[in-house]
């Protein structure tokens, strides 16, 4: 008998949305939720995986069409903007225990 946890599923998986393209050509998204790594691929088709971390020193672009205080992760290797989810809690605060 087959594991009911590898079984396939019938919902589609998710995709981060396209959000915006930035006048340089990068783009920007909205993570999914619990994302962690870019689902970005490239001209092959071969996905980036690339970890997704806070981006705090954005330009002025950005600044103007997503705020100065804004939420942004960037990809490490193909440098994709993702915003957060508006599912999620904000990750802005201070983890306190």
């Amino acid at each position: 008998m087959a594991n009911p946890k590898y079984a396939e599923s019938g919902k589609p998986a998710p995709v981060a949305e396209l959000v915006a393209t930035l006048s340089d050509g990068t783009k920007v998204k909205r993570r999914i939720p619990r994302m962690r790594a870019c689902g970005e691929k490239d001209a092959k088709g071969k996905l980036c995986a690339g970890h997704l971390k806070r981006w705090y020193f954005f330009g002025d672009e950005v600044q103007r069409k997503f705020g100065a205080d804004a939420e942004i992760y960037r990809c490490e290797h193909c440098h994709t903007l993702y915003l957060p989810n508006p599912e999620e809690e904000p990750r802005t605060g201070t983890l306190s225990y």
